[in-house]
């Protein structure tokens, strides 16, 4: 190969090689060995049929090239194959050898970066044994695995199947490599019920554009001079086409005609490694093509220059073989940096033939030009699955988690074999098998099933029953106030309504009246100045109804100490001085208000938190000091009334008013010191509730202390409106 095909020439390595390039050789074990003779000699190789990954090593092997995908583009393609189907829990079988070993290894290595893992991973012996093929069937029998991935030939397969056939174990999805993906060995009709649906991936067959006529006028009279058509025509004809050879053979023309027993040599629909050699030649043809047209000052050797026509070197025609790039039979062909060819390949299916046999029907494409994740082109329509089946076989180790729950991972298990666990409150998936819950935005909260986020329901205290509860009790309490106001007028001259101080009652009144009417205040949506205006006016009427009480106290108090001698604190007490008293309590809660909204007002807020598929929107106090200082005085001049009443309890005469002044306080006392807890451990449109309660409840509470003996003795009892009787002095 080296020194020509002369053989004139006796001497060894004297002449320099006329060889450019090789095309072969067959194995990868021969193409290792070939290539590493040629490197020294520079001369490229182009192997038709060795798919070794290692050849990829261009350190090793760097005039090394194929036509043929290497295994590592095979085992791109099985990953994508398992991901493309969804099969994520699956089985292998390799044989044991390096190919097996490495294309396992391979394997491995590219789904670790998808959901697809190996449930068990069992090896076929080179010495097979029954017993050795039982242990692997019962481990696949008991898996849950259904799709089994094969990297063995059909000579390691053949007695397996034997085996597996008489055990009678169906339902299995077999994955095949090239090596036994079209081995007519399995094409049997007694096969098909425990291989058929088989799927693999084999070398692309092209189309040799006229081969077939070609092979019709190969005749050794034709060719006289080529050794090979003369081996092809004693195998046919067992005849010797050149008497003048030495073979025992009888002799004919060499001009016989096909006949139909040499089919064989004539069917051309399936020229596998044919087809790969004829892309070698042409990739040779292309690139010495493109060296021929390389022009003068614009070559890629050294100045720019190009190959000698008549001195053409191996390693200049590496050169362009390295770059050429063209199409033949719709296919591109092109080599990478490490010598290999864009990678293809076709989906075989194994189906049920006419007769119950299997055929081998192509399904698909695995075209290695395309982007990645886009090399496949299957046509699903087209595929008949293991049990002669039409939908596509389901191979998980746990069942698919639907949108609302997520994949939660079994302790020392694989990741592909998972429990669902459905998504939290306020979380969310609306994917199938996702790997987190996703939480839902602020304002939004999960829906019953944990598939989709909805707006939250926004609350506060409305014109509901509720709301309509508060309200009524506020026009009642505020109609009462007003009817007892009413009696008071059209009373006015009486006794009862003149000696209990009748300005300070109609003060009160109408404080009770603004009472009533502020509960109100809280019921609604909340806005910037409905929160300011609810509490500050809550606080100021209150003490101004608290401060009238006070000033009655006061001057209950004053007018019976005033009947003894040597006190004139009457004087002390006149209106004047029990407006001012009033008018100056009430402002101190004015200032206070006054400086809580300049520092920090109430403002609308919304409460997320106490309850998380809800937005309660509430006022906030702004200053809790504040709020708590505008009660506490409330609750000190209850207190201080309370205790100026209890003094007066027991003072003359058959109405005493201090005591029910006294009882009113404590009502008032009780109602207010009960609001506290409740109102701090409710919330939002509760607490608001509460608070408004707590205001009618209070007022209900004065009201009645206070007006209602009086107006029972106003309208049921007017004998006893009297002077002489309110003082204890009528005459029995």
């Amino acid at each position: 190969m080296l020194n020509g095909v002369s053989e004139e020439n006796s001497s060894m390595c004297t002449n320099a090689s006329s060889l450019l390039a090789v095309i072969g050789a067959f194995g990868s074990s021969q193409s290792i060995v070939l290539s590493r003779i040629l490197q020294t000699f520079r001369i490229p190789m182009i192997s038709y049929a060795s798919t070794c990954a290692c050849l990829s090593d261009r350190q090793k092997y760097p005039t090394f090239f194929r036509v043929v995908p290497s295994d590592d583009y095979q085992v791109k393609a099985f990953a994508q194959l398992l991901v493309h189907f969804n099969w994520t829990w699956v089985g292998l079988l390799r044989g044991d050898h390096n190919y097996g070993h490495f294309a396992a290894k391979g394997l491995l290595r590219e789904l670790q970066d998808t959901k697809v893992c190996v449930a068990y991973q069992e090896i076929i012996p080179l010495l097979y044994t029954r017993q050795a093929g039982l242990r692997i069937m019962k481990v696949m029998h008991s898996s849950t695995a259904k799709v089994v991935l094969v990297f063995a030939d059909e000579g390691e397969m053949a007695p397996f199947l034997r085996d597996y056939m008489t055990q009678n174990i169906t339902g299995i999805q077999w994955v095949a490599i090239n090596a036994w993906v079209k081995a007519s060995v399995f094409s049997g009709r007694e096969y098909y019920p425990y291989l058929g649906g088989t799927i693999g991936f084999s070398i692309r067959i092209g189309h040799i554009s006229r081969l077939g006529d070609f092979l019709q006028t190969v005749n050794p009279k034709r060719y006289p001079d080529n050794v090979l058509v003369r081996e092809l025509w004693e195998s046919l004809y067992g005849c010797n086409p050149f008497p003048s050879s030495v073979t025992q053979m009888p002799p004919c023309s060499g001009q016989e005609s096909l006949l139909e027993q040499h089919s064989a040599y004539m069917n051309t629909s399936s020229p596998r490694f044919s087809y790969n050699v004829y892309k070698a030649v042409y990739a040779i043809a292309h690139s010495l093509h493109n060296l021929l047209l390389c022009q003068p000052g614009r070559g890629p050797f050294q100045n720019n220059s190009c190959a000698q026509r008549n001195n053409i070197q191996p390693w200049q025609l590496q050169h362009y073989l390295q770059e050429v790039n063209f199409h033949i039979a719709g296919e591109e062909v092109a080599f990478d940096a490490k010598g290999n060819s864009v990678p293809y390949y076709d989906i075989i299916n194994w189906q049920r033939g006419t007769e119950g046999n299997i055929e081998f029907v192509n399904v698909g494409l695995f075209d290695g030009t395309k982007t990645i994740g886009e090399e496949l082109l299957i046509q699903k329509d087209r595929i008949m699955w293991a049990g002669h089946q039409s939908e596509v076989p389901v191979s998980v180790c746990s069942a698919t988690c639907l949108p609302g729950s997520r994949k939660a991972v079994r302790r020392g298990e694989p990741i592909c074999c998972f429990d669902c666990v459905p998504c939290d409150s306020g979380k969310i998936s609306n994917q199938t098998n996702s790997v987190d819950c996703t939480i839902c935005p602020e304002d939004f909260w999960s829906n019953n099933d944990r598939t989709a986020c909805i707006a939250k329901k926004v609350e506060y205290l409305t014109f509901d029953s509720l709301g309509i509860a508060l309200t009524v009790m506020s026009v009642v309490g505020a109609c009462f106030t007003l009817a007892v106001c009413g009696v008071f007028f059209c009373h006015r001259h009486t006794a009862i309504v003149r000696v209990n101080n009748s300005e300070l009652s109609f003060f009160i009144l109408f404080a009770l009246t603004l009472c009533f009417l502020c509960s109100l205040l809280f019921i609604g949506k909340p806005t910037y100045w409905s929160c300011m205006l609810r509490h500050t006016a809550f606080s100021i009427i209150f003490s101004l109804c608290i401060s009238c009480i006070l000033g009655k106290t006061l001057v209950v108090l004053a007018a019976f100490t005033a009947t003894r001698p040597g006190h004139n604190i009457m004087k002390w007490l006149g209106p004047k001085q029990q407006r001012t008293i009033i008018f100056s309590c009430t402002l101190v809660q004015v200032v206070i208000c006054a400086a809580w909204l300049i520092d920090a007002p109430p403002f609308p807020s919304r409460n997320a938190q106490y309850e998380h598929s809800k937005i309660i929107v509430e006022c906030s106090v702004g200053s809790s000091l504040a709020f708590w200082c505008v009660l506490g005085y409330i609750g000190l001049q209850a207190c201080l009334c309370f205790v100026l009443a209890f003094l007066a309890r027991n003072l003359p005469g058959n109405f005493n008013e201090a005591k029910f002044i006294t009882f009113s306080m404590l009502i008032f006392s009780a109602v207010w010191l009960a609001f506290i807890p409740a109102y701090i451990s409710s919330p939002g449109n509760y607490a608001d509730a509460v608070e408004s309660f707590a205001i009618l409840a209070s007022s209900f509470g004065l009201l009645f202390c206070l007006f209602a003996p009086k107006s029972y003795i106003i309208l049921l009892k007017p004998e006893k409106n009297t002077k002489q009787h309110l003082m204890g002095k009528e005459k029995k």
